[in-house]
């Protein structure tokens, strides 16, 4: 289960609402939405022969060529595609393979081409931004300041002047799309756009040409078949039974590369997935729809099999019932999450921890000092008894742009680094396995009011609290729906009522209750009475010894002339 609140212009899982007060971004209350929808495993596929790699390049050689015939005519249709036009490409590619195998092509090439649809709003949207963005500071007297809300002019004349001639390349690139959106036009790379560019550049890429060869070639290859359920082992096309033999259903031009009877070729390896094996295991014996996809590492040289299935929907859980435990506090930084245990009260219990990864290297490496991190973080949930973990809603699609930040470049680099979406999603389907809830809060102020309010109280001889664990106690306060801000100190006994008044703590349903509080005059303990306190800051009128002495100018008395 995932919980989260979502705030006003934050982007992923939450909604949007609640009250501006002083013109602060509002804070959301937080809600349950279900887990991952879906699980995808990967093993190897070990001790293959080489008839059997010979098979596996033919195949994927021969339905990689009618993908990319079919995508081709998928994109040609455009806006004008439809269920017959769907039908009658299905019908085409049924002899040159088998009428599964057209079905997957088929489909895979209707999700490109949306995916494809999709990345094309969002590069709109990110021109639209930019053109907004530059428009407003060209309107600007060269040298104008801005504001924390609104970037100011630009610094010089020769800036604005090569920001003039950006703001005409981005409404060029901007018309150009737009207009390839509305004829339903896309541009989609079979193998990748960035290898495809690598070809061009092959001594920056480190690369010689037939290596690039064979890395495009493997690329372009299909070897995917979606799963059915009832039918044997849950799919047709590709098919591993539950003692973990691999079988592939030819299509029509190699049939007489069949080991098998009807047309099947039957790998000579077995293969056993590890990760959640006894799942797979249950849903193969029960004949339930698994998809597989076959494809080849060329960097290893390893060939793979990756099964994957949909997940039923989970029952969301109470926010009270999460938070019944405490919560602890995660702050994602650039190279670690700071995370802290709260209790029920929102009170930081224990010392704070830390879950160092490196993002340097490969997306593979990368992904998995994300995994390692989150391991450590969930096992140390489990081990103090928590249920739930609040992390920041952050989404930094509309924070890195040019135009925003300008020449600040490592700030730049260093927010397009962070893998928000999937840390994210990762911590999302790894705590439902473990039973804990994820609570994602409003990234409004936390590493501000976190630092104002709980840094230096948390700091002791022995441990100093950085910015970030101090962040770490905000969001779970956050999730808590406790204020930031924390309670003052009790004014002593000579001043006031006996200790036990504070004058911070602010009720749920309050309004701007993580606001600064406002000014109001008057007298500030409950012994002065309705109507009086007027000359409470005035020590002369009160009467006091000495104070009016002090106020004064002196003047000495008249001595007396006689004894």
């Amino acid at each position: 289960m995932v919980l989260v609140s979502h705030g006003d212009g934050i982007f992923g899982w939450g909604r949007a609402g609640g009250d501006r007060v002083r013109g602060l971004r509002s804070v959301a209350a937080p809600f349950v939405t279900p887990g991952p929808s879906g699980v995808a495993v990967r093993t190897r596929l070990k001790c293959l022969t080489s008839d059997d790699e010979k098979v596996l390049r033919l195949v994927g050689g021969h339905l990689g060529s009618l993908a990319s015939k079919d995508l081709k005519a998928r994109c040609r249709d455009g806006l004008s595609h439809s269920g017959e036009g769907w039908a009658v490409r299905k019908r085409e590619l049924t002899p040159l393979s088998s009428s599964r195998w057209a079905g997957s092509i088929t489909k895979a090439s209707h999700d490109q081409w949306a995916l494809a649809r999709r990345c094309q709003l969002a590069h709109i949207q990110n021109l639209e931004t930019g053109v907004r963005t530059i428009e407003d500071r060209l309107a600007l007297p060269v040298g104008q300041k801005g504001t924390k809300k609104a970037p100011g002019g630009y610094r010089s004349q020769r800036e604005w002047h090569a920001k003039s001639r950006r703001l005409r390349v981005l409404q060029d690139r901007l018309a150009s799309v737009r207009a390839d959106r509305e004829a339903g036009l896309v541009h989609i790379v079979r193998g990748g756009k960035r290898l495809a560019r690598d070809r061009q550049h092959l001594e920056a890429a480190q690369l010689t040409e037939s290596v690039w060869r064979g890395r495009w070639e493997a690329e372009r290859w299909f070897c995917q078949a979606d799963g059915e359920s009832g039918k044997r082992y849950g799919n047709e096309t590709i098919r591993i039974s539950p003692d973990g033999e691999v079988s592939i259903r030819l299509p029509a031009p190699l049939a007489y590369l069949a080991n098998a009877p009807h047309g099947r070729y039957v790998l000579a390896c077995r293969v056993v997935f590890a990760h959640r094996g006894a799942e797979w295991a249950d849903r193969v014996a029960a004949d339930r729809a698994i998809a597989y996809r076959i494809h080849l590492d060329t960097g290893r040289e390893r060939w793979y099999v990756t099964a994957s299935w949909q997940l039923p929907v989970t029952q969301t859980v109470p926010i009270e019932a999460a938070l019944a435990h405490g919560v602890i506090g995660v702050d994602m930084n650039a190279d670690h999450l700071a995370a802290w245990r709260l209790d029920v009260h929102g009170n930081p219990t224990g010392s704070p921890r830390r879950f160092f990864y490196d993002l340097s290297g490969t997306r593979e490496h990368r992904d998995a000092q994300v995994r390692h991190a989150l391991t450590r973080l969930l096992h140390w949930a489990r081990a103090c008894g928590v249920k739930a973990v609040a992390v920041e809603d952050l989404d930094f699609t509309t924070e890195k742009t040019r135009e925003k930040h300008g020449r600040r470049k490592r700030f730049r680099r260093l927010i397009s680094g962070m893998p928000t979406a999937r840390l994210r999603a990762r911590l999302a389907s790894m705590a439902d396995q473990t039973g804990i809830a994820v609570i994602a809060v409003d990234p409004a102020y936390t590493s501000r009011w976190g630092a104002q309010h709980w840094q230096k109280p948390l700091t002791t001889t022995t441990r100093k609290t950085t910015r970030h664990d101090a962040a770490a106690v905000a969001i779970g306060r956050r999730a808590q729906g406790h204020p930031i801000r924390r309670r003052t100190t009790p004014p002593p006994q000579h001043r006031s009522d006996a200790v036990g008044h504070r004058t911070v703590q602010a009720a749920l349903g309050v309004s701007g209750r993580e606001g600064t509080r406002p000014r109001i005059p008057g007298p500030r303990t409950r012994s002065v009475g309705a109507g009086r306190g007027t000359n409470a800051g005035n020590q002369n009128a009160q009467h006091r010894p000495g104070r009016s002495a002090e106020h004064e100018s002196w003047k000495q008395d008249s001595l007396p002339l006689s004894p």
